[in-house]
């Protein structure tokens, strides 16, 4: 089974509280419901169509309370999450959830990113993938702009990401 990890973020790379100005105020954060003015019908679908290829979603803490008032006690998320993603299905979903999405790619277990970009630069705010871990490589394989100037944004995972020198324009033409 594939792991697919979905975030909002701002173009400076903020996660924290795309939703509503009280979603997410840790660390005094006051910039909540960026996401909110830039909503259209094209990103609707495409959510949707990315929420109908799931078999399960992943929560992290923070998230799932968010949708339940009781967070079960897992003590090693990562071993866990190997496990399911071992198992046969399309895909197991983290939706928001940064910081889980964070370990898991540090711990090779991401296979898909989905970013929805805002035109958004708060400058303040947690950012996504800002833990620790083997610097990751992605390949690009779907891209589009909604009418309201989101970018939606898939990547598959390559690998750890490469470094070359650059040579001048010449050995590009």
């Amino acid at each position: 089974m594939k792991i697919a990890l979905t975030e909002f973020v701002t173009l400076d790379g903020v996660s924290q509280g795309p939703g509503s100005p009280d979603e997410d105020t840790s660390g005094g954060f006051a910039r909540g419901g960026w996401l909110v003015p830039h909503l259209d019908v094209t990103f609707v679908r495409r959510v949707s169509g990315w929420l109908g290829l799931a078999d399960g979603l992943l929560l992290g803490r923070r998230t799932y309370e968010a949708f339940a008032r009781d967070w079960p006690e897992i003590t090693d998320p990562v071993q866990t999450v190997a496990g399911l993603k071992a198992r046969p299905g399309r895909e197991l979903q983290i939706h928001g959830s940064a910081r889980l999405g964070d370990a898991l790619l540090a711990a090779g277990l991401i296979d898909t990113f989905r970013l929805v970009v805002a035109p958004t630069v708060l400058r303040t705010g947690r950012r996504l993938l800002a833990g620790a871990g083997v610097p990751s490589g992605l390949r690009l394989t779907h891209h589009e702009a909604t009418p309201n100037g989101l970018l939606l944004l898939q990547y598959e995972t390559a690998g750890e990401a490469l470094q070359a020198e650059y040579k001048g324009v010449t050995a590009f033409v």
